[in-house]
């Protein structure tokens, strides 16, 4: 049905003919004055480099007469903006319009997330590539064959294949019944009351031990650390002014407290619990 459109429409633009320079120019000058006569005469007559286009960047998923819709939304903006004074044709000034706009439907309706005008080419590249090596071979082409066909190195084959993969919305209906979406069916994680468990664990072992070392090595430990929570940990230099004691002495003594804290746990089934 697509095709019989395409053909249909293709055969009733042929009836425009095709616009010299010097009437291209006449045509321009006229549009300048808001002759829209002139205008619709001039985009008539380049529909066909429209619908050349539209056949070009049509695929299975885009409607051909759809991106032909679109390019000449572009080529009369085109017609509206050419002068005489570009000192080029007609069609060469059109051209940029109307790629620009089917280009931006095609990542409208394809995509959540835009790709570069060079990505998107690349891409199509690669589709055709692998519909001609699938019809010449008649099995899938390895990522060699596609490298090869295209003149890229297989790692930006790659790179491609991933984004190639479509996009859907976490609201699409997941079964035929349509009482089920994708976000229905990925699991809440926010809520983990084996993690928050083990955690709480972990901190009661951790006071536990501390609370066995001795008076000076529990007091660093406890401000160099902010066990209570109250305030910033504590420097080296803040402690040796605190304690009356110089900043390596401080350094020392957490050392040995903390030596001893992983001995305690190594020794201990504890390790078990710190390790989980």
């Amino acid at each position: 049905m697509e095709n019989t459109s395409y053909h249909r429409y293709v055969n009733e633009i042929r009836r425009y003919g095709l616009l010299s320079a010097e009437e291209e120019r006449v045509l321009a000058s006229q549009i300048q004055k808001g002759d829209k006569d002139a205008r619709l005469k001039l985009v008539k007559s380049n529909l066909r480099l429209v619908a050349c286009l539209a056949k070009k960047y049509a695929s299975s998923r885009i409607s051909i007469m759809d991106l032909i819709q679109e390019g000449n939304l572009g080529l009369m903006t085109a017609a509206t903006k050419y002068t005489c004074d570009f000192n080029t044709r007609f069609s060469t000034y059109a051209y940029a319009w109307i790629l620009q706009y089917i280009l931006r439907y095609i990542r409208n309706k394809t995509d959540s997330i835009a790709l570069p005008h060079r990505k998107e080419e690349q891409i199509r590249a690669l589709r055709a590539a692998r519909t001609y090596l699938e019809q010449k071979n008649g099995r899938q082409p390895t990522l060699e064959e596609l490298a090869c066909y295209i003149s890229l190195p297989v790692e930006k084959i790659r790179v491609l294949f991933r984004y190639e993969q479509p996009v859907c919305s976490l609201d699409s209906e997941c079964n035929e019944d349509g009482d089920g979406t994708i976000v229905d069916m990925i699991s809440d994680d926010t809520y983990q009351p084996e993690e928050i468990y083990l955690r709480k664990e972990k901190q009661a072992c951790v006071r536990e031990m501390v609370s066995k070392l001795p008076e000076r090595e529990r007091n660093i430990i406890y401000r160099r650390y902010n066990f209570d929570g109250s305030s910033e940990s504590q420097t080296l230099r803040e402690l040796s002014k605190v304690m009356g004691v110089s900043s390596e002495t401080v350094r020392q003594i957490e050392l040995r407290a903390v030596k001893k804290l992983r001995a305690f746990v190594e020794s201990s089934e504890i390790k078990e619990v710190y390790n989980a």
